[in-house]
């Protein structure tokens, strides 16, 4: 499975950021692509300096199973999952430029991920280790990136 662990994979997510135009139409879902790029800065910040957001409900109840079919294979991400509060941008305009050059930076920092294994606490997942973050990260962002075609 793909993983942003390796270099190669970040590299494949990075060119397909810099494809991005603001103007692209989703091919899913309500955002648009400077929501999105902030969405995703956000999950990956929650991710990279182990931000703290309050555990669902359903999560403590489904978490464990979710994140074991979700990484079961490469299957990509089903469309119009839910996300937390904190992660939904209202915003509709800003400097996608700008965006862009940040989520790329986010991207770039994970092989210096140095949370020891169980330290993240996923908001639905729960805790994950260094490797199921790696592979779910790459889906998260592919997810995003093919709503947008890119």
């Amino acid at each position: 499975m793909k993983s942003v662990l390796d270099q190669s994979t970040r590299d494949e997510l990075i060119a397909r950021i810099k494809a991005l135009t603001e103007h692209q139409v989703p091919a899913w879902g309500k955002m648009n692509v400077y929501q999105m790029l902030r969405h995703c800065i956000l999950w990956d910040e929650m991710v990279l300096y182990n931000k703290k957001y309050k555990r669902v409900f359903i999560g403590v109840l489904l978490g464990k199973v979710m994140l074991r079919k979700e990484l079961k294979d490469n299957t990509p991400m089903q469309r119009n999952n839910p996300s937390i509060p904190e992660l939904i941008i209202h915003e509709t305009n800003g400097n996608v430029a700008n965006e862009k050059t940040k989520w790329i930076a986010l991207i770039n920092k994970y092989p210096h991920y140095a949370y020891p294994d169980l330290s993240f606490a996923h908001p639905f997942f729960g805790k994950m280790t260094r490797e199921e973050i790696g592979y779910f990260a790459y889906k998260h962002s592919d997810h995003h990136l093919r709503q947008f075609n890119c």
